[in-house]
């Protein structure tokens, strides 16, 4: 299910209000490298990213006329006729989910073909001309209950491109658009996540949709102003692959262009209008090179996608080719390990149910996360810390409870004297992020023999960093923070 992501690079716009400035900031011409640095320390997510960040696991559901031709993209030809899950079982779906611990999930609630899995007032071709449920279906009320009853996490993707609708690549059908995301946002209860691709193929006109993003995203604020705002929008950005793995060094802090500045005022309405600076899918996107050339700073963190399949909707010919329970936890270890939200694709299957291979899948995948993680070798440990009395919050399990040095310094250590010897080959640290992401360059070291030895190392740490290494035994380990942008503030250390 390609993207068309590429487009990101000539259409997207972000929309920050001055109400959420901490989220961006401006570089000037006169700032050092010091003031450039102390400016991106201090960008921090809006609460709407924050919540999205600690949610680390959510889901896509791809349903629609695609499970029944076996495609991965409709023309928007298909007849109505052929949508028929005649046992769909949204609980089902989201009970499943939220037994493998992801906490929101986005439905398809329209892919490029056009068929839309609400009765939309504005096209007949929708579930209200299925043989489902007799045309009384609705499968956004269906999955929204469902989250509300479950409490989890409900969100909606709908395609910019439209393959079936005949205003498609004219003025007109921004109308429409606006129309149905209207619907969406305001019969459905809270919507937590609207997802836009860039997919941008032309219409039956000959002609590709100039889309009215800025627009879009005034009806989203306006209607579900807690919603983040993905892939194509200015809250989370793609992370540049559909594989599951994120970068190696993965900053929520990136570069970005300044565009009509001259428009911010005092008014809390205002916006300013800002776009990614170059490819946002390279390999580094944020490190200090790239900061001190940039013209403005956003938090803007990435997510990665993967489907559990090697399709995004159903096919039955790959109930064998699902991903194993060890092959998600390698993905898991390499999205959410670095600092991303993994968003996992599940499909129903024509009967509306996810498939037995899929469940089973998660529920290994849940049992291999809940067996290494259950233990925290380093949660009794006596540490030395830059504060008394504060040990704890380095185990309490909160992002938001950290360790913070007062002082700037060239290196901030924290040493743990485990007690007894420990044999590990995981450790999990944490930044706290509502402060910002600063920490650049660390190492994990081991007391063996009368020195230090190092265990790993790595770059960015963010909202969690899971680092994998050979089985070491040690009593005692100090985590050396090397370059940092301003003071760290640690919230989380643990050994598996």
């Amino acid at each position: 299910m390609k993207r068309g992501y590429f487009l990101m690079l000539l259409i997207l716009k972000l929309s920050v209000s001055q109400a959420q400035i901490n989220n961006y900031v401006e570089i000037s011409a006169t700032d050092t490298e010091n003031d450039i640095i102390r400016k991106a320390a201090n960008v921090k997510p809006t609460a709407r990213q924050l919540r999205w960040q600690q949610l680390e696991l959510t889901a896509f559901f791809h349903l629609g006329v695609n499970t029944f031709t076996d495609k991965e993209w409709g023309d928007g030809t298909e007849s109505p006729a052929i949508f028929n899950p005649t046992e769909l079982d949204t609980r089902q779906w989201v009970k499943a989910c939220k037994d493998a611990g992801i906490k929101q999930v986005i439905i398809t609630a329209k892919h490029h073909d056009g068929f839309c899995l609400w009765p939309s007032e504005f096209t007949n071709h929708s579930v209200k001309n299925a043989p489902w449920k007799n045309g009384k279906g609705d499968v956004v009320k269906e999955l929204s209950e469902a989250c509300k009853e479950m409490n989890i996490g409900f969100g909606i993707y709908l395609s910019p491109w439209d393959r079936n609708h005949p205003s498609y690549g004219t003025e007109a059908y921004n109308d429409y658009f606006v129309q149905q995301l209207t619907e969406l946002l305001s019969n459905y209860g809270t919507v937590d996540e609207v997802w836009f691709d860039g997919a941008n193929g032309e219409g039956k006109n000959g002609k590709k949709q100039v889309y009215d993003f800025d627009r879009w995203y005034k009806v989203i604020r306006n209607l579900q102003p807690q919603a983040v705002i993905a892939i194509m929008g200015p809250d989370v950005r793609w992370v540049g692959t559909e594989t599951g793995y994120g970068r190696e060094q993965e900053w929520s802090v990136v570069p970005v262009n300044v565009m009509d500045a001259a428009e911010v005022s005092s008014n809390s309405q205002t916006s300013v209008a800002i776009k990614p600076t170059g490819d946002m899918r390279g390999d580094v996107l944020g490190s200090r090179e790239k900061i001190l050339k940039a013209k403005a700073l956003a938090w803007y963190p990435a997510e990665t996608d993967v489907s559990i399949r090697p399709g995004w909707f159903y096919h039955s010919q790959e109930d064998d080719k699902v991903k194993s329970p060890e092959k998600l936890l390698d993905i898991y270890f390499n999205a959410v390990g670095r600092n991303g939200v993994l968003l996992l694709n599940i499909p129903p299957d024509r009967k509306g149910l996810l498939s037995d291979a899929d469940i089973k899948s998660l529920v290994g995948w849940t049992k291999l996360r809940d067996d290494l993680f259950s233990n925290n070798l380093a949660k009794d440990a006596k540490l030395k810390l830059p504060k008394k009395g504060k040990s704890r919050l380095l185990f309490d399990g909160k992002d938001a409870t950290a360790i913070t040095w007062k002082k700037e310094l060239s290196q901030y250590t924290i040493a743990l004297d485990l007690k007894n010897e420990q044999t590990f080959s995981v450790c999990n640290l944490q930044e706290d992020i509502s402060k910002g992401q600063r920490v650049e360059k660390f190492e994990l070291e081991g007391w063996q023999n009368g020195h230090w030895i190092k265990i790993t190392e790595g770059t960015t740490i963010g909202y969690k960093r899971l680092l994998k290494f050979k089985p070491f035994t040690t009593s005692k380990i100090r985590l050396c923070i090397l370059s940092s942008r301003l003071q760290p503030s640690i919230a989380e250390i643990g050994l598996f």
